[in-house]
């Protein structure tokens, strides 16, 4: 959600920070501000909106110097406006950024306001700024200082600290909010995500859950929460800095569909042979941990959720395991069964979801014979704290519509799916047919993608709608959630999914020549199923779009549009029926005029609850 970078070097940083800033748009803001130390000044410049009105800003008012931080901001507290948004400062000696909540903020601010300090925003962050101040009235150093304000906050915070009277440093604390600090030459870094600065280093550490560091051009020193010095292991990474690079495509999420090919064909690497799937592809001690598993919690949020619900159906069908999936933000609240050899499967492509990781570390105490993230990022806070992790290597996601991510997460619960079956008397036939099936996906793909121009034209029909209905059976009935979910994040058309079988059941009533209906429609054991439920609906004057199999048999006429879709096995089915969505959703938005890569409200990485 929000995005933070810092700097503390011999050069100016400011540009430093900007382009940070820049590369952090994708996860959703409303406002951005920068704040940086020079000769015992500290300076501040904060506007609502792009980050593009931050730069010109800058440009017509430069702010040098070698310490500073900077911040995007997507409103908690507050409205969106300029004296809401970070950096907050306290006296014009300290200044602050932070993501996350604090949930005590009403409480200390009244605090406070009777030790005489003046409130300037509605934020809960301006809270932290005064909070250093008075604790440097009774502390040595902002490090202890900050040491002593952490202990006071509750909530999730990643917060940077500077001191207008200590230009050489900043101090950096972490609890439930990512921070990772970069490595330079005589410089050094901190960010909430590794892709703010992949322009400057490419050397690594995270912080783990409590640390609080204090950096320097020359040193970067962590302490624990008890206040204990520790060592974060500093790795290079791997991620390219060009990731954010649009290239050919008009939009982030329009380039992120058409890299599907790719990257499937990256997360298969080295993990299929000889007709199976490597258990390791899921850690290195996963062939004991993945044994005699009997039941398999998946938690998710989002588009994770629907991935999770779309393995459901394959392990319970090939696995032989019965399989639960909930809502992360609603495991966390209420009392649940643990069943005896279960496997805690958690999905994120951040590996930062608040709610997904505070479900893991609730669940770490209820009995789980171990836990499994499938994650897009290495050293996240997911992929450190389970048992087992399964990288995606999607490569990054730029776009707030999550679309690579989703189908490479589809590709590594069926892996996953073939490890658990083995293990409980799958035969090896029908697992050679599923890794069969999985490395025909990168070409599968390629053909289904081939349907871009043909949709882009479907799309114009949408062009006055605000409403759609999603259809579904079995195992799709996922994936139209998935649909609908992506045409309403980014065209602000209101869709709903059902399962094709509860039409009558109530949504029958909303059909008319108005709300279009999109149909999925494989060739399976459930299609006759399927034809009938069409049929309900044409009977009621519904225009219904079906992207059907090309052997399904249907025709396309006054009421029904058929999108041919290349025929697949039914093991990778559910993939490749997601591609002509992406691409239904993301024409609709273009003639619609959303904004595709940032719509409204919505931030990539929900790293607060």
């Amino acid at each position: 959600m929000c995005g933070i970078v810092g700097a503390v070097a011999q050069r100016d940083v400011t540009e430093i920070l900007l382009e940070g800033l820049k590369r952090l748009e994708y996860r959703g803001y409303d406002s951005a501000g920068v704040a940086v130390l020079n000769e015992g000044t500290l300076q501040r410049t904060r506007r609502v909106g792009k980050v593009q009105e931050l730069a010109n800003a800058l440009a017509e008012h430069p702010l040098p110097g070698g310490t500073g931080i900077a911040h995007t901001r997507w409103a908690t507290h507050g409205e969106p406006n300029e004296r809401n948004a970070h950096p907050h400062q306290s006296a014009g000696d300290i200044a602050v950024v932070h993501n996350g909540i604090i949930e005590n903020h009403a409480e200390l601010r009244e605090q406070l306001q009777a030790l005489g300090y003046q409130f300037e925003s509605d934020t809960d962050t301006e809270v932290i700024a005064h909070l250093v101040h008075h604790e440097l009235k009774s502390h040595d150093s902002l490090l202890a200082a900050v040491q002593a304000t952490v202990k006071q906050l509750e909530g999730a915070y990643g917060t940077v600290v500077i001191d207008r009277r200590d230009s050489e440093r900043m101090v950096v604390a972490r609890s439930g909010s990512p921070l990772v600090v970069g490595f330079g030459l005589g410089e050094n870094f901190v960010a909430s995500d590794i892709m703010a600065l992949l322009p400057v280093t490419r050397k690594f550490a995270y912080l783990e859950e409590g640390d609080v560091a204090e950096i320097t051009r020359r040193s970067v020193s962590i302490y624990d929460a008890a206040g204990n010095a520790v060592t974060r292991e500093a790795k290079e990474t791997e991620v390219s800095h060009d990731a954010g690079d649009k290239g050919e495509y008009r939009h982030y999420m329009l380039k992120e569909i058409h890299e599907q090919p790719l990257a499937l064909a990256r997360t298969l690497e080295q993990r299929i042979s000889s007709g199976k799937v490597i258990a390791d592809a899921f850690g290195d001690n996963a062939e004991a941990l993945l044994k005699d598993i009997r039941h398999v919690q998946i938690i998710a949020c989002g588009t994770s959720y629907h991935a999770a619900m779309t393995a459901r159906y394959w392990l319970e069908q090939w696995a032989g395991v019965s399989c639960n999936v909930e809502i992360a933000s609603e495991f966390r609240y209420r009392k649940s069964f643990t069943f005896p050899s279960s496997l805690l499967v958690t999905i994120s492509q951040s590996g930062e979801t608040a709610d997904t990781l505070a479900a893991l570390r609730l669940a770490k105490d209820m009995g789980y014979k171990a836990s499994l993230t499938i994650c897009n990022v290495p050293g996240s806070s997911l992929v450190r704290e389970s048992d087992m992790a399964y990288m995606m290597k999607a490569g990054a996601e730029i776009g707030v519509a999550s679309t690579k991510a989703f189908t490479v997460q589809l590709a590594g619960l069926l892996m996953l799916t073939a490890v658990i079956g083995r293990n409980n008397g799958m035969s090896s036939d029908v697992e050679a047919a599923m890794v069969h099936s999985l490395q025909s996906l990168p070409a599968k793909v390629e053909q289904t993608l081939a349907l871009d121009d043909a949709i882009a034209e479907l799309a114009e029909d949408f062009a006055d709608k605000s409403h759609a209905l999603f259809l579904g059976r079995g195992e799709q009935y996922p994936i139209a959630m998935e649909g609908a979910l992506k045409l309403k994040e980014i065209s602000y058309i209101h869709a709903e999914a059902y399962a094709s079988g509860e039409l009558k059941h109530g949504p029958l009533a909303l059909i008319d020549a108005d709300m279009p209906v999109i149909v999925v429609a494989p060739n399976n054991e459930l299609l006759e199923k399927l034809k009938s439920n069409v049929e309900e609906v044409r009977a009621r004057g519904g225009l219904m779009y079906v992207f059907a199999d090309v052997d399904a048999k249907f025709s396309s006429d006054d009421t029904m549009k058929v999108i041919p879709v290349p025929h697949c096995d039914e093991f990778i089915a559910p993939i490749i029926y997601t591609l002509p969505l992406q691409l239904l959703s993301y024409h609709v938005a273009l003639i619609k005029g959303t904004d595709v890569d940032q719509p409204r409200n919505l931030a990539k990485s929900v790293t607060v609850e």
